[in-house]
C-alpha cells in the first residue's frame, strides 16, 4: 500500500485499498491503539459541532458474552428489532447493487440461492462478529434524525480509515443494531441513545477465504454529475 511522505497510509489509498474485514485472528488489538483509533477519529466534522455520537467499544470477557447472547437471540429466532427505523424499501439500481452483493458472498463462499440453512449459517457471522476479538457500537440519543445520523456516519468513516492506517481490519454492521436491549444490558452506552449500527474489528486473518470477498463500485458518471 502507498503511504505518503511522512509514512502514514493517505487517505486516497485508505479508500482504494479498504475492504469490509470478514475472518479475524483471534489476537486481541493493544488498549492503547484502540483509545488512538477513537482518539483521532474524534475529531470528524458534525453539522454546527454537536458531536451527536457516542461509541461503546467492547473486548475481551465482554465481547464474548456478548457474542454468546446475540447468537444465542439469532438461533433461538428472537425477533430483530432496532430501535432507529431500517433499511427503506429498496428498488431499481440499488435493490440490484444489494442483491449483487449477497449473492457475490454467497456464492465465494459456496452456498447456493436455494440453501436457507447455508445463508443462515452466513446471516448468524454477522452476531458472532466474524470472529473478531473486538465490537463496537454507534449511537445516538433516540430523539435525533437523519442529520445527526449522518454526522455519526462521518465518524464511523473516520474510524474506518484510521484502522487502514493502524494496521487493523474492520466491518460496519447495521445488523448489530438488531438486538438493542441485549447490547444495552451489556454495554456502557448513554440511556437514552439508540444504536446505528455496529463496528466489528482486529486483525486480519490474511489466509481466511471469506476475506477474498471484494464489492465493485460503480463509476462516477452514474453517481456524480458536474455543472460549471
Amino acid at each position: 500500500m502507498a503511504r505518503c511522505h511522512h509514512g502514514r497510509v493517505n487517505v486516497s489509498d485508505a479508500l482504494r485499498t479498504r475492504y469490509s474485514v470478514r475472518g479475524y485472528l483471534p489476537d486481541a488489538v493493544p488498549e492503547e491503539l484502540i483509545r488512538e483509533v477513537f482518539d483521532v477519529a474524534r475529531l470528524a466534522a458534525s453539522g454546527t459541532n454537536t458531536q451527536p455520537w457516542h461509541v461503546a467499544v467492547v473486548s475481551g470477557d465482554a465481547c464474548n458474552r456478548l457474542r454468546d447472547e446475540l447468537c444465542a437471540n439469532f438461533d433461538d429466532g428472537v425477533a430483530q428489532d432496532r430501535g432507529f427505523p431500517a433499511n427503506a424499501k429498496m428498488e431499481g439500481p440499488y435493490l440490484d447493487r444489494r442483491r449483487a452483493c449477497g449473492f457475490g458472498y454467497y456464492e465465494t463462499m459456496g452456498v447456493e440461492r436455494h440453501d436457507k440453512d447455508g445463508r443462515l449459517a452466513i446471516a448468524r457471522k454477522n452476531f458472532e462478529f466474524f470472529g473478531a476479538p473486538h465490537v463496537a457500537f454507534f449511537s445516538m440519543p433516540r430523539s435525533f434524525q437523519f442529520p445527526q445520523a449522518l454526522d455519526v456516519g462521518i465518524l464511523l468513516q473516520s474510524v474506518m480509515l484510521v484502522m487502514v492506517e493502524k494496521g487493523l481490519g474492520c466491518i460496519a454492521q447495521g445488523s448489530l443494531a438488531n438486538y438493542p436491549d441485549s447490547v444495552r444490558a451489556m454495554v456502557d452506552m448513554p440511556e437514552d441513545n439508540e444504536i446505528l449500527c455496529g463496528l466489528s474489528f482486529g486483525y486480519e486473518d490474511a489466509d481466511a477465504h471469506i476475506n477474498t470477498v471484494r464489492m465493485t463500485r460503480e463509476p462516477l458518471e452514474t453517481v456524480a454529475s458536474f455543472t460549471s
